[in-house]
């Protein structure tokens, strides 16, 4: 039996192209044509663009944390097909983030006509508006002006609450008519913030909360890509990749989206939440900015880090929560630094290096998670917003404790609080402190360094209050906290 060939490796993936000079451009229509560049509508030029750095290997979506393969290929798809795009979710799922990513695929630079007469970015080679096409008949092509827009500025969006038909359409012209344009006209017009992407990307955000009015204007533009204004149709052949994002529990609640608007958007991308606990945590460290490189350097213990992310996963699962309003990965990342940021502060106070958070310092999660989460009264009955968290946190140590720790190797420990001990543990106690703190419970001491084998004395006072909170939420030890100070016992469990 012969051995089979060596698979070849896979070929590294491409550069991104270097960036354009724009000086080093066309600045005349002659010398654009010269140049051989080519119109294309904004679909075919984000297709051919990303279908190019598909095959060179480059990174799609930079920052998209868990959605390799669920959300993504849908995109892949649909940008290839030439669809508008809803991405459909609960807040806090990237929706925003992704669309502003699709701009990437977009050309660096693209001509346009230079002449203030102009309302818009139009095609030297097709243009859509009465001036445009003056200009370009109207003067020799070596005088006719070009400029370039670069693809930053090619994408924009605009929040649906409060959003009026004159912002993203168009309105009439009171001064223009005054001077005597026909309200027929095409002159007569102030153009919306979509007739002014023509060759651009616009992003509309909670598209349920829209006007119907302003939908059923929408709904013009994605079918016969004009406009109409005041019951006066003024044909433009807009082209613009239009995007929309919404909230499941509003966008599926009859009479929010007018059916015809949803029947032509070309493609729903559902969002998600992590599906994994690891992926959740890659986000947070991401999103959260905690570099650590400053005098007061930051050392997060693995658990730590997996109690704030199962904390959010428990806030996902509890009766007590609105689960239609959904839980933000923005709750995580709250979360995440708020507990950082309380390690912090005890190490600057108390001079110690590096700053390692601990259990206690949970207790400042109040201020970061209460505005965000939303009570399901009916689930909640007479629980108050902080006794809901309370009982979140509690379960997400639980969770993670029980995977560190095996619950038959702490009896000796729960055996000692059962004889009376008491011992108080903060947020302001320093950590050396701890040592003489656990004294009498030598067993508490070497679980620790079971749970993180760090000499460092912070991180030895995280894992011991990590083990003394995992005894309480386990229900082997009581608990009493008042003012940053914690006083574990055996009340009520002897």
């Amino acid at each position: 039996m012969t051995n089979a060939p060596a698979p070849a490796p896979a070929p590294a993936p491409s550069p991104s192209p270097a960036p354009v000079d724009p000086r080093s451009l066309p600045r005349t229509l002659a010398d654009l044509r010269a140049s051989g560049w080519r119109s294309r509508t904004v679909k075919e030029e984000v297709r051919e663009n990303f279908l190019r750095a598909l095959a060179d290997g480059r990174e799609l979506f930079p920052g998209i944390v868990g959605y390799d393969d669920t959300v993504i290929p849908e995109i892949d798809i649909a940008l290839i097909a030439g669809h508008d795009m809803l991405f459909l979710g609960e807040k806090g799922q990237a929706k925003s983030r992704v669309m502003r990513l699709l701009g990437r695929f977009l050309d660096e630079w693209i001509p346009y006509l230079d002449d203030p007469a102009i309302p818009l970015h139009d095609d030297p080679l097709k243009p859509i508006t009465s001036a445009g096409r003056a200009l370009v008949a109207g003067r020799p092509e070596h005088d006719v002006p070009i400029s370039w827009w670069h693809r930053s500025e090619r994408y924009a969006e605009r929040l649906a609450p409060g959003t009026k038909f004159a912002d993203i359409i168009g309105e009439i012209d009171p001064s223009k008519l005054a001077g005597g344009t026909s309200m027929a006209s095409e002159e007569a017009l102030h153009l919306g913030l979509i007739p002014r992407m023509h060759r651009g990307i616009f992003a509309m955000n909670e598209l349920p909360e829209l006007d119907e009015l302003v939908q059923v204007g929408m709904f013009n533009i994605l079918e016969e890509r004009d406009v109409q204004i005041r019951g006066y149709p003024v044909k433009f052949d807009i082209d613009v990749m239009l995007l929309f994002s919404a909230n499941p529990s509003t966008y599926n609640r009859s009479g929010k989206v007018i059916p015809q608007l949803k029947d032509r958007i070309g493609a729903v991308i559902h969002t998600h939440y992590p599906r994994e606990r690891s992926l959740g945590i890659q986000m947070l460290e991401q999103e959260a900015g905690i570099d650590g490189g400053d005098a007061w350097a930051v050392l997060v213990p693995p658990f730590m880090k997996e109690i704030i992310e199962q904390i959010t996963i428990c806030a996902r699962a509890s009766k007590h929560i609105d689960q239609q309003s959904g839980v933000s990965a923005r709750f995580s990342i709250a979360n995440y630094r708020t507990m950082v940021a309380s390690a912090r502060h005890r190490a600057v106070r108390l001079g110690e290096t590096p700053a390692v958070p601990r259990i206690s310092d949970l207790g400042h999660l109040y201020a970061s998670s209460l505005g965000k989460i939303e009570l399901d009264l009916m689930g909640s009955h007479q629980l108050s917003e902080r006794q809901v968290l309370d009982g979140i946190i509690a379960d997400a140590i639980a969770t993670v404790f029980n995977e560190y720790v095996d619950r038959h190797s702490l009896d000796g420990i729960a055996r000692v609080f059962a004889e009376g001990m008491k011992i108080e543990v903060g947020d302001a106690v320093p950590s050396a402190d701890y040592a003489t703190i656990v004294a009498d419970v030598p067993e508490l001491w070497e679980k620790a360094f079971e749970v993180n084998a760090a000499r460092d004395p912070a991180v030895r006072a995280s894992c011991i209050e990590f083990i003394l909170a995992g005894l309480y939420a386990t229900e082997r030890i009581s608990r009493i906290q008042s003012h940053g100070h914690t006083v574990y016992d055996t009340r009520g469990y002897r």
